[in-house]
This record gives C-alpha cells, sequence and structure tokens, in this order.
C-alpha cells in the first residue's frame, strides 16, 4: 500500500460569482493531466477547504475523481480541526474512490503529540491510504519526527507525510526513520528540491497549477539523479514559487492562473483579492519565467 512519489498538484477550488465553478475546475484538472502531473489534491489549503460548504467539498473530491478516471491519483483533503468531521470527510473520498487522503493536523484547538496520534489512529482504522499534514504556519502545531515514526510504523495506510513546517533537519530525520515505502513529500515549491536532496519524494505543489510541465520535470530529474537539470528547473521557476507567497495562499497563484487564462476566479471571504501591487510582480515573474 505504501508509495506516493512525484509530483501532486495542490489545485484550487475556481469560483464564480461566489458559487464553485465545476466546468472551470474540470477544464483545470485536464490542464493538469496534460502536464505530465502524478496526481491531484483537491480541497486542501490551496483549495480553500476552511471555507467551503460541507457540500461544497464532497461535490469537488467527486469531480476531481471522475476526471482523473485512472490517469492521475486523487488525494483528497480530508482534514479537520474536529476528528469526527476528518472521519466524515475520509468515507466519503474512500466511497467515491479517490486513492488516499491528506489530513492536516488540528488547527486552533492544537492538540498535543498525544492527541495527534489519537487523531490520526482513529481516522486510520478506515483504511484509507493517508497522508500526514504538518503546516504549523498554518495551523499552530508541528507533527514531531517522532510522531509521525510512531503513526508510520502502527498504520500501514499511513504512506507520507507533506511536510511544510521548513526544516530540511526534520525532512532527514523523517526519511531516515520511517519505514520502508513511507514517503516525505515537500509541502514548499521553493523547498522541493533541497528536500528531495534529502530524502523527499516529491511534493504537493502550489506553482504546478501555473506549470504543471515544469515541476513534474523538475521532481522526475531529481527523483532520476540529474541534479543538474532539475537544478536549472529550480532556478528559473524560483522567482514563481517566491510570487505565489508574497499574499496568503491562494490569494497570488488564483491572480496568476486568471492573468494566464486559466479558472480561478475570486478567494472566498475573508480573503480578498490580490492587491494590486501583488498582480504587477505576479505578471512580471510569469514573463520572466515564460508562464504568461
Amino acid at each position: 500500500m505504501r508509495g506516493f512519489e512525484g509530483a501532486y498538484t495542490a489545485i484550487v477550488s475556481p469560483f464564480r460569482d461566489g458559487r464553485l465553478d465545476e466546468k472551470g475546475l474540470r477544464k483545470n484538472i485536464e490542464h493538469q493531466i496534460k502536464g505530465g502531473v502524478d496526481g491531484i489534491v483537491p480541497v486542501g489549503c490551496t483549495g480553500e477547504s476552511a471555507t467551503l460548504t460541507p457540500e461544497e467539498h464532497k461535490r469537488i473530491v467527486e469531480i476531481a475523481v471522475e476526471e482523473a478516471k485512472g490517469k492521475v491519483k486523487v488525494i483528497a483533503g480530508a482534514g479537520s480541526n474536529n476528528t469526527i468531521e476528518a472521519l466524515e470527510y475520509t468515507r466519503h473520498a474512500k466511497e467515491v474512490g479517490a486513492d488516499g487522503v491528506l489530513v492536516i493536523t488540528p488547527y486552533y484547538n492544537k492538540p498535543t503529540q498525544k492527541g495527534l496520534i489519537a487523531h490520526y489512529s482513529e481516522i486510520a482504522k478506515l483504511g484509507m491510504p493517508m497522508v500526514l499534514y504538518a503546516v504549523p504556519s498554518r495551523t499552530g502545531i508541528n507533527i514531531a519526527p517522532d510522531t509521525t515514526i510512531e503513526l508510520a510504523k502502527e498504520h500501514s495506510n499511513i504512506i507520507a507525510i507533506k511536510d511544510a513546517a521548513g526544516s530540511l533537519n526534520q525532512v532527514s530525520e523523517e526519511a531516515l526513520r520511517a519505514p520502508e515505502g513511507f514517503t516525505v513529500l515537500s509541502g514548499d515549491d521553493s523547498l522541493t528540491l533541497p528536500m528531495i536532496s534529502v530524502g523527499a519524494k516529491g511534493v504537493i505543489s502550489v506553482a504546478s497549477n501555473l506549470v504543471p510541465e515544469k515541476i513534474s520535470e523538475m521532481v522526475g530529474s531529481a527523483l532520476k539523479g540529474d541534479w543538474a537539470k532539475a537544478l536549472e528547473i529550480h532556478q528559473k521557476e524560483f522567482p514563481l514559487f517566491r510570487a505565489l507567497f508574497i499574499e496568503t495562499n491562494p490569494i497570488p497563484v488564483k491572480a496568476a492562473m486568471g492573468m494566464i487564462g486559466l479558472a480561478a476566479g475570486e478567494p472566498r471571504m475573508p480573503l480578498q483579492e490580490a492587491q494590486e501591487k501583488t498582480k504587477q510582480e505576479l505578471s512580471r515573474v510569469l514573463e520572466l519565467t515564460g508562464a504568461k
């Protein structure tokens, strides 16, 4: 059961007039498949899961599974700060045929490491392949390497972690100590290449909403040991990686997608559209990197 590797796209949830743009979502997924990614990750942070209704959340996962049709994997966002709700989203993802679930650490209530073990262990009972998600800048808590390793050893269906903690030491420890087949995926485009160099096996990317071919090629080159090619792509795309976080994700990526004709629409409140200076910088970077 182990093994999520390669380039995965944390897809946006496109809106039109405040409502889910289903047609645009399908076109965006088609764009990702053509771009050669290994999988898509709907309803994560980039997909604005925090402001989706439960019905919208489930519908997006259903569309993602329909459009993937076995061409790429679907890792459905299923996290919540409420274990009962996370169980519900995981059951739904399993029922509709997703390949796995991405489960963020519970935010706001900030459980202890003991609480994280209990939370993830309860969800693991459903048998769904699971990717842990550590992003302390969003949730206020990290998943300690000891906790990750304990969960991976105890539950064979906990098969990866999306690590967005920003620590190469943490990634190194996870990669070194994890059971065979457990993978570390970068949660930060600008750190993907360094993370692969110390043992990570891929990325769940924001930038690949815009340039799936480039992210796929960079990750694929690094995993094959072609570090020169991977570094060349990293350096060319680095300005884009940085620009996409000038404001809170997914504000910049949605603005950039609109600039190149992809469905995105406005972020959902309380997030607001990108500021004019952000749009100007995004336009400059898209021209610089050739994405526009």
